[in-house]
């Protein structure tokens, strides 16, 4: 089976899986649950030239260079496609670079974020929370759903804090389509834990209190 056939059944899957469990829900409790994605930078949103193409800037490169840095093909349409779908939108990166910086070198592109969080903010989560076997990231410490990376290593640390994670390489074309089938099944997922809060009787002294 070649690579797009895989993808192409992938992509099915996802839609299936996503049907069948927001179809299982009453439709009171079909409220889209919003899915907040971060993304990392080096290797992933920021490439090296040989590795993938670049999104074109509407500033002179001398301007361009001062100012940012290359930022790889597909993020703008992915990033609107996210918006359109309701997701909030955040970088973490284990750099030392600073949010003003990051949020000035995205809007160069036409692309806001909701929040950003750098070396420091990491560090200080950690500090925070006491933990002595540190990963080099935490979304749910900020309570982020989903967090794109190209580190292998950043996925095996998921599965031992129990975050989510998908990886995209710098020379996966298609690597946009592979964040927005792994935010299908993390809304589906949201959404179908979403329906069990809501669905769950209220606690018995709790009815007495309220009648």
């Amino acid at each position: 089976m070649n690579r797009d056939s895989t993808l192409a059944k992938g992509r099915t899957i996802v839609g299936r899986l996503k049907q069948a469990l927001q179809s299982s829900l009453p439709m009171s409790l079909q409220k889209r649950q919003r899915v907040r994605i971060s993304f990392d930078i080096d290797d992933t949103l920021a490439c090296q030239l040989h590795h993938c193409d670049v999104e074109q800037s509407r500033l002179p490169d001398c301007v361009h260079r001062w100012l940012g840095e290359p930022l790889r093909f597909g993020t703008r349409a992915l990033t609107r496609e996210l918006r359109r779908q309701g997701c909030s939108i955040w970088v973490y990166t284990s750099s030392g670079r600073s949010p003003s910086y990051i949020k000035r070198w995205l809007m160069l592109y036409g692309i806001r974020v909701d929040g950003v969080v750098n070396s420091d903010r990491h560090n200080h989560a950690l500090t925070e929370r006491g933990l002595s076997n540190a990963p080099s990231k935490l979304p749910p410490a900020f309570d982020i759903d989903l967090h794109v990376d190209d580190s292998e290593g950043v996925k095996l640390e998921g599965h031992e804090h129990g975050f989510r994670v998908v990886v995209v390489h710098p020379e996966d074309e298609h690597w946009a389509q592979q964040v927005l089938d792994a935010v299908a099944v993390v809304q589906a997922q949201l959404d179908w834990q979403h329906s069990f809060k809501r669905a769950a009787p209220a606690p018995q002294g709790a009815r007495a209190l309220s009648s």
